[in-house]
C-alpha cells in the first residue's frame, strides 16, 4: 500500500512563498509520476503541476506558471512543490497524487493514490 501525506500548507501573504511536501510511506516513489492538484471551494479540482519518474516537470495552470518549482528527492521519498508570488486566487486545498506511469497528465482519473490534502490560504 502506498500512502501519501502532504504538509507545509498554511497562511501566506500575497506575494509570499510556501513549500509543500508530499511524503510517501509504505512504498517507494521511484516508479511513480507525481502530480499536484488543487481544489478551491465550489470549484473543480484542477491540475497544477506534475513531475515524471525521470524528473521532467510540466505546469498545467497558467496562473502559477513561472511561480512553481516541482522537484523530487527519491532518497527521502518526497516530492516538493515550491511556490512563490502567491496570489489570493491560489487559496485552495492542495493534493499530491501518484500516477503509475512514466509520463504526466492533468487528468486526475489517471492517478491511483491521493494524499489527504493541505490547505493553502493566501490573504492579507
Amino acid at each position: 500500500q502506498l500512502q501519501l501525506a502532504e504538509s507545509g500548507g498554511g497562511l501566506a501573504q500575497p506575494g509570499g512563498s510556501l513549500r509543500l511536501s508530499c511524503v510517501a510511506s509504505g512504498f517507494t516513489l521511484d516508479y511513480y509520476s507525481i502530480g499536484w492538484f488543487r481544489q478551491a471551494p465550489g470549484k473543480e479540482r484542477e491540475g497544477v503541476s506534475c513531475i515524471t519518474i525521470g524528473g521532467i516537470t510540466t505546469d498545467y495552470a497558467d496562473s502559477v506558471k513561472g511561480r512553481i518549482t516541482l522537484s523530487r528527492d527519491n532518497a527521502r521519498n518526497t516530492v516538493y512543490l515550491q511556490m512563490s508570488g502567491l496570489k489570493p486566487e491560489g487559496t485552495a486545498v492542495y493534493y499530491c497524487a501518484a500516477n503509475p506511469r512514466n509520463w504526466c497528465s492533468s487528468d486526475a482519473s489517471l492517478y491511483n493514490q491521493w494524499g489527504q490534502g493541505t490547505q493553502v490560504t493566501v490573504s492579507s
